[in-house]
């Protein structure tokens, strides 16, 4: 006979080392031997903490003046329980052999946190969520992947209490369910909160088995959303419903469904560009201010004080005004820089848990309206239409040379000069090259996406006979250095 081994992962904060802590104490209150040991992770969503827990099946009265010999660190291939709060690590412990097809159990959440190297790629970095799933069913014995952190939030609790109850109900531990509570009740804080988590996960995992077929249906691959109707939702939010018309006649242009579908994205995410009215908008959404009391770890019966730290310069400012002043107030910039003086701006910090605070981010959201008599505005839109006919005179010449182009709207994303910079770039590729051939405006797309700095963009369009970008101009600085004392 051998010990139940169960191997735990979680991100910091996530209660991993009191989800353990539960565990072992669980087997003492059930009367079986048990020990547990962690491995500490690093920061910067670069690892999981790890904690590994063995307990003897059997109770201890069943050898009496004996105790087993329990290993400290787990081994490849030998657990019997893998439980993650996180898609990704759960895979990287398949990676790391700890699952074995014809012995471990999986309990995963399906929820991602981005790692350090996904958030740093300039193009969608994440991984393929599908193809973690798939990994994860062929290496383990079972997998049970639910949305935990979903559950998490809906109970008010923290993910190790949602673990807990997936623990309880996978059945790989010989504890009734009562023994479970009982030790989340003797641990004395968040009671309530953490059974009602709990309880949701201890029911989903039953459920889930108790109907075999609804599990295997849950694992397939969602159907895609409609991408036209959310582009157009974001788009009716962001400004009004006559936007969202004008958002629908830009792609009715186009009778290509698959240069139509890769449209609906990106129109609908340049039409919705980030500007200081959106910023406040956002920043007064209940989800936002959810998100923070939660992650804050705030009652509802406590105060929370938040300050948000803004800095607007003269960009924001003048995207809100006509042209005319606009143009007038950019210039005064210019010359300041040229000057060797920093671009102006406006530190503020705005207490948004205050009256005064409130209003004044109201003030700036309630501003929809000036959007549209904005400079910038105007700038967006005439972009847009010029993008927009660089993809019909394509789509004319060939359906797929249109949606190439209608693809290198991806470049534009962001705010401030990575904004400015995708726009650059897609205006230097359909000036170009939007004649085709459909490889040259391929190979500029993907290298400009590929690389911040535009080297590759470069050289990918004098490999296809168009010229580099043109030098933009910038500001030298010469600095007097004081000899040392």
């Amino acid at each position: 006979m051998r010990p139940v081994n169960v191997l735990i992962c979680a991100l910091g904060g996530e209660g991993g080392g009191v989800l353990a802590e539960w565990l072992y104490s669980a087997a003492v209150r059930a009367g079986h031997a048990a020990q547990s040991t962690s491995i500490p992770g690093v920061a910067q969503r670069t690892g999981a903490t790890t904690y590994y827990v063995e307990v003897w099946p059997q109770h201890a009265s069943t050898h009496p003046g004996r105790r087993p010999v329990f290993s400290l660190n787990p081994t490849p291939g030998a657990i019997d329980l893998l439980v993650s709060s996180e898609l990704l690590e759960t895979v990287r412990q398949v990676g790391a052999g700890m699952v074995s097809p014809d012995r471990t159990q999986v309990i995963s959440s399906t929820a991602r946190a981005l790692t350090v190297a996904e958030k740093m790629q300039t193009t969608d970095g994440r991984a393929d969520t599908a193809r973690l799933v798939a990994t994860l069913q062929r290496h383990a014995r079972a997998a049970e992947l639910l949305d935990l952190a979903r559950l998490a939030q809906q109970a008010g609790t923290a993910i190790s209490a949602v673990l807990f109850g997936a623990i309880a109900a996978s059945g790989v531990l010989p504890f009734a369910r009562e023994v479970y509570e009982q030790t989340i009740r003797a641990s004395g804080k968040g009671v309530e909160p953490s059974l009602r988590g709990f309880a949701l996960a201890y029911d989903a995992v039953t459920q889930r088995r108790a109907q075999q077929a609804v599990v295997e249906a849950a694992l397939q691959p969602a159907p895609a959303p409609d991408l036209r109707v959310l582009g157009r939702a974001r788009v009716a939010s962001y400004q009004d419903e006559a936007y969202a018309r004008l958002y629908d006649e830009r792609l009715d242009r186009f009778t290509d469904p698959a240069i139509r579908t890769e449209l609906s994205r990106w129109v609908a995410l340049w039409m919705a560009f980030d500007d200081i009215v959106r910023v406040a908008a956002l920043k007064l959404a209940d989800s936002r201010q959810e998100r923070v009391r939660r992650e804050a770890g705030a009652g509802d019966d406590e105060v929370l004080k938040v300050f948000d730290h803004f800095k607007p310069g003269v960009p924001e400012f003048a995207a809100l005004l006509p042209g005319g002043l606009a143009t007038r107030l950019q210039a005064w910039d210019r010359r300041r820089i040229a000057a060797g003086r920093d671009p102006w701006a406006l530190p503020l910090k705005v207490g948004t848990h205050t009256v005064l605070g409130t209003l004044a981010l109201r003030f700036v959201a309630a501003l929809k309206g000036q959007r549209r008599r904005g400079s910038r505005f105007a700038l967006e839109q005439a972009l847009i239409e010029r993008w927009l006919a660089a993809v019909a005179r394509g789509a004319a010449i060939s359906p797929e040379l249109g949606l190439e182009l209608a693809k290198c709207g991806r470049m534009i994303k962001g705010y401030g000069s990575t904004n400015e910079r995708g726009k650059e770039n897609l205006l230097h590729i359909i000036e170009h090259l939007a004649a085709g051939p459909v490889t040259a405006v391929r190979a500029a797309r993907e290298a400009a996406l590929a690389d911040d700095a535009g080297l590759a963009l470069d050289v990918a369009m004098v490999a296809n006979g168009a010229p580099r970008r043109p030098v933009r101009e910038q500001t030298v600085r010469f600095y007097k250095r004081r000899p040392a004392a």
